[in-house]
This record gives C-alpha cells, structure tokens and sequence, in this order.
C-alpha cells in the first residue's frame, strides 16, 4: 500500500513538474516576444529616407509620454510622431488581428491551411472599398473607405450564414462551401467593376494590395480598442478550441457547447478581419503563416497559441512593412505574398503523405 501511495504522488508529482515547465516555456515565449515587438518598433522607426538612430527615437518617445530623456531634433519629433510612428503602430495591430483570426479559422476547421479569408470577409471588404472608391461620396472625408470596406466584409460573413440558413443544416464543411461562393460572388462582381470604371481602377487595385500608407493617430485610436477587445474574447475560447481539436464529440463530452463555439467563432473571426482589413486593405499569408509557425514553435494549445501568434504577426508586418517602404513604397500585401508563397509550398510539400 505504501508503494502504491508513493507510486500515486511520483505520478502527481511528475505532472505537477511537467505543467510548470510548460508554464515557464509560455512566460518565456510570451517574454521574448513582447520584447522582439518593442525592438521591432524602435529599429523600424529608424528606418526610412531619413535615418534616425533608436537612442533619438526612444527619446521622441519618452517626451511624447512626459519624460526627457536626451536630445533629439524637432524635424525627427514630426517625422517619427506625424509619419512613422502611427504606420509602425497600425502594422502592429493589423498583423496581430490576421493572426489571431487566422488561429481561429485553424482550430474551428482543424486545418493548418484554413486563413482569416476563407469565408469571403477579404472579397467582401476589397467590394466595399471599390463601390466606395467609384461610387460613394466622401461623406465621413478619409474614413469612407475603410467604414465602407467593413460593412463589407460584415455583409460577406452575413452573406455566408444565410446561405446555410437555406440549405437547412450548419456543418463546418457548408460554412467553408459558403464561404468560397460568396468570395467567388464578390470576386466576380468586383472584375466587372474594375472593368467598366476603368478611372478608378488604380486606386481600386492599391487597396487590395494592401497598405499602410494613410496611417494616422486617429486611425491608431480607432483601431486599437477593437483589435485588443476582440482578441480578448478570442482568447476566452482557447480552451474550447483545444476541446474541438479533439473532435465534436469529444469536445460535447467535456460539456463544450459546440454548436454555440461552431456558429460564434467565424463571426468573431470575421469581425477582426474586417477591422484589420478596413485600415489596410487585403494583406494576404500573414493568418496562415504566423499561426503555423507558431504552432511548430509553443505546440497547439490555443491558451498559448493566441497570444504569441498576436505577437508574432505584429513583429512580422511590421517589419514586412519597413522592406516595402524601402522598396519604392511598394505595397506590403505584394511582400507579404513574395514571403508567403515559399513558405506555402512548404506547407504542402510537409503535409504531403
């Protein structure tokens, strides 16, 4: 009896020591990351026609929030403060939203390959930007566009479930159906736009590039509350996406209302790909790779997946962002597929049996 007492608190006490040194792996990931991202910041701000060094930076910043610490110039304040400073910001909170969106859209469909687009939220806002481009009038001035790519992409995920309505039953397969044929839908409608508003169709074709270039304080102000709010609520469902991973049967035994986490998850996923998206245009790859690679690195609980896909998808725009601005401006959607397709075709040729 005393050996199976001793043989009962060896087990216990192998578990206990095991959930604590993932504990610390997760403090260390999460520590490394926010540490990576602030870096990410300081190093990017510096760069640009006009080179700056981080010590003048970090001084910038320390005044702006009542500190002075070292001197700086007043041309280098506006630049980083009015300029690269509220861009940098922006990527930051986009990249964190596509990752974040994309994690979910991965454990809901239990596929790596799933992304923050598959339920036409991307062609549904890129549709809502061009009719506000060619057709709306600029009635909330800068911020037409962006409120009309989000209506967009709402209409898109509003699109999606109505059409399972009709077929009568939701599985997660009719919602990806769905999904595909209202980007199709979308997509189609968009070309003939393009097409016949040819005065327009440059501008059209910036925005789902996708870029950062109308980035401003207010746009910072706006965003940041929804994308940190969202991600919060995403990160309540961590445990009943690591129960879905398990399967729905699974997942039902464990008292996981599946139907509820089934019909709620892609809305949310939704929501903060419209968010993203209606300050950035369509920037592509970053909701597929950056939940993968984290996944290979911390494992696939979603408690610890979420928040260092957040991170890692901010340090990643970020700093996609900094090689187009160094790149004749190009747009960071194009640099973002030019990293993106390799790391793709790896994805494949990894899965392939």
């Amino acid at each position: 009896m005393i050996e199976g007492i001793q043989g009962t608190y060896e087990t216990e006490h192998g578990k206990t020591g095991l959930l604590e040194r993932r504990l610390l792996k997760w403090r260390a990931t999460l520590t490394y990351l926010t540490i990576g991202l602030f870096l990410t910041i300081i190093a990017a701000t510096a760069i640009g026609p006009v080179y700056i060094s981080p010590g003048e930076i970090i001084s910038i910043i320390s005044y702006r929030i009542g500190f002075r610490i070292g001197e700086f110039s007043e041309t280098h304040m506006r630049i980083i403060l009015q300029l690269r400073l509220p861009r940098i910001l922006l990527g930051v909170f986009v990249g964190m939203a596509l990752s974040v969106a994309g994690v979910i859209m991965q454990g809901l469909f239990r596929n790596p390959l799933a992304g923050p687009y598959v339920l036409g939220v991307s062609s549904g806002a890129s549709l809502g930007a061009a009719l506000s481009i060619t057709l709306l009038p600029s009635i909330m001035g800068i911020y037409t566009t962006p409120i009309a790519a989000f209506i967009g992409g709402l209409t898109a995920i509003f699109l999606v479930y109505n059409i399972i309505k009709l077929c009568g039953r939701f599985t997660v397969e009719a919602l990806l159906l769905a999904g595909i044929a209202v980007t199709y839908l979308f997509s189609a409608i968009l070309s003939i736009l393009i097409w016949t508003l040819n005065r327009d169709a440059h501008n059209i074709l910036l925005w789902i590039m996708g870029g950062l270039w109308g980035a401003d304080w207010l746009k910072v102000e706006i965003i940041a509350p929804i994308i940190i709010t969202l991600i919060l609520i995403s990160y309540i469902f961590s445990k009943d996406l690591n129960a879905l991973l398990l399967g729905e049967e699974t997942a039902q035994s464990i008292g996981v209302d599946v139907k509820f986490v089934e019909r709620f998850l892609p809305i949310l996923a939704s929501l903060i790909t419209s968010a993203a998206v209606s300050f950035s245009g369509s920037i592509g790859f970053i909701g597929l790779m950056m939940p993968h690679i984290m996944r290979m690195l911390v494992g696939p609980d979603h408690r610890i997946l979420i928040p260092s896909s957040a991170l890692a998808g901010g340090i990643f725009l970020v700093w996609a962002d900094a090689a187009a601005r160094c790149l004749m401006e190009l747009p960071v959607g194009v640099v973002t597929a030019l990293t993106g397709t390799p790391f793709f075709i790896y994805l494949l040729r990894r899965r392939r049996p």
